[in-house]
Formats: C-alpha cells, structure tokens, sequence
C-alpha cells in the first residue's frame, strides 16, 4: 500500500519535532511515527503493539533519499 505524499509529508514533518530527533536514529523515529499514526499515541518504553510496517518502510525511504 502506497501513502498520500501529504501523508508522508505531514508525518516527516512530526519525525523532525520529536524530543532528541538524530539521523543517526532514524530507524526509531520512523518507528514511533509509524506507532503513533496507528494508534494515536506514542508508544511507552517496552511498547510492542504492531506497527504498520510499510508505512514505517516508506517514511524511512523519504528520509534516506533525501535531505529532509
């Protein structure tokens, strides 16, 4: 399943505003976007709900190709 760019967009932009955002942590971040969009909130610390994993793949793609 393919994401609206305003979606991906609207969520890089979130990424970025998080508490200690890092490139050299993306990964988590991507994860915790992808978290929060599915269930509403961010998740605690030993958190393991399902995320939705194509959308964590495609948020990390956008921040990999390009200078976000």
């Amino acid at each position: 399943m393919d994401y609206s760019k305003s979606l991906l967009d609207s969520l890089s932009l979130k990424i970025r505003d998080y508490p200690r955002f890092s490139l050299t942590e993306i990964e988590k971040f991507c994860w915790m976007a992808a978290h929060e969009h599915k269930h509403g909130v961010l998740p605690s610390e030993y958190d393991i709900r399902e995320i939705d994993e194509n959308l964590y793949l495609q948020l990390l793609q956008k921040f990999k190709k390009s200078d976000l």
